[in-house]
């Protein structure tokens, strides 16, 4: 009687035992439990830990919770300013609702991934070059917004959206590269033309405070002189006032100073007065006219004024 009842008891234990394994599950500390009885979903979503569930009637589906990183693929389309581009994304979600992903969609990271590549294209349609290459984080929001909508009937929250890369054509690098280079030329000659009106506005100072000290001024040649000197060179460039050669313009009038000088005497009912001349011009003319001989004509007699007639005028 004995040896049945311990037969009994260990069958039972077995049983039991048997039960047990096939009955229990764990789960993990970022999964949760989703059961199905008979095919109808249970109430009571399964926390971390152990648990048991019904065999052959039940059915335990383990969904995970953790952030999943999903890439976009590069998706390729033509934005509002007509430039063709490609860009790809990355999209971080995680399921906050276990039951409702598993009940609401099929495979909701499918769903997801799908939803972002038409969300992607449909922003790159509706934003200029511009905005995908410096905006990007108002695009990020968008298409966090965009996604996040039918997400929360999923039981699945976007928690990010990035824009990774933009890829433009060969002919568009080099249009935006000649453009940087063409403002980059002209950034630099305003700024060489600013220096030049600054240099400017300090050499005017300089000339206005020399102009009092004529020295000032030779000393400063002489500066400019032992520079040019220092290099070494076989010629030597001695620089020449141009105040000098204004000077001697205004002392020497020329031929077209004097023409304007008697056509103003004229005007003025004055009778032009010829240019003095010199002794030494004089005494030089004398001189020619006496050295002059009488000039003989071809029969060698000498050719001398006919003597005036009386009565003729």
């Amino acid at each position: 009687m004995i040896e049945e009842l311990l037969m009994a008891a260990a069958g039972a234990g077995a049983a039991v035992a048997v039960y047990a394994g096939v009955a229990a599950r764990v789960v993990k500390q970022y999964e949760r439990g989703v059961v199905f009885r008979f095919g109808r979903l249970r109430d009571e979503v399964r926390t971390p830990g152990f648990t048991m569930i019904v065999p052959g009637v039940d059915r335990l589906h383990k969904v995970n919770m953790q952030i999943v990183t999903m890439p976009v693929p590069a998706q390729e389309g033509i934005t509002r300013d007509n430039v063709t581009v490609r860009v790809d994304a990355v999209v971080y979600f995680k399921v906050v609702d276990a039951a409702e992903a598993l009940v609401r969609v099929e495979d909701y990271k499918f769903a997801v991934s799908q939803m972002a590549q038409t969300s992607l294209r449909s922003i790159i349609g509706k934003s200029d070059l511009d905005d995908l290459l410096s905006n990007r984080e108002k695009l990020n929001q968008g298409l966090e917004l965009m996604l996040d909508s039918p997400a929360i009937g999923w039981g699945v929250q976007i928690d990010r959206v990035e824009i990774k890369d933009v890829s433009l054509p060969e002919t568009m690098k080099r249009s935006m590269a000649r453009q940087a280079e063409a403002d980059r030329e002209r950034r630099a000659r305003v700024i060489n033309a600013d220096a030049e009106l600054q240099a400017s506005k300090k050499l005017a100072e300089a000339a206005q405070a020399m102009s009092g000290q004529p020295a000032a001024l030779q000393l400063r040649l002489l500066q400019t002189v032992v520079a040019v000197a220092a290099e070494k060179n076989s010629t030597l460039v001695l620089p020449f006032p141009v105040e000098l050669l204004r000077f001697l313009e205004r002392a020497t009038p020329g031929p077209e100073g004097r023409d304007a000088a008697a056509a103003q005497a004229q005007g003025q009912g004055q009778e032009a007065t010829p240019p003095p001349i010199s002794s030494a011009y004089l005494k030089g003319a004398a001189d020619a006219a006496a050295g002059v001989e009488p000039v003989e004509d071809l029969t060698g007699a000498s050719v001398e004024p006919a003597p005036r007639e009386e009565g003729t005028g």
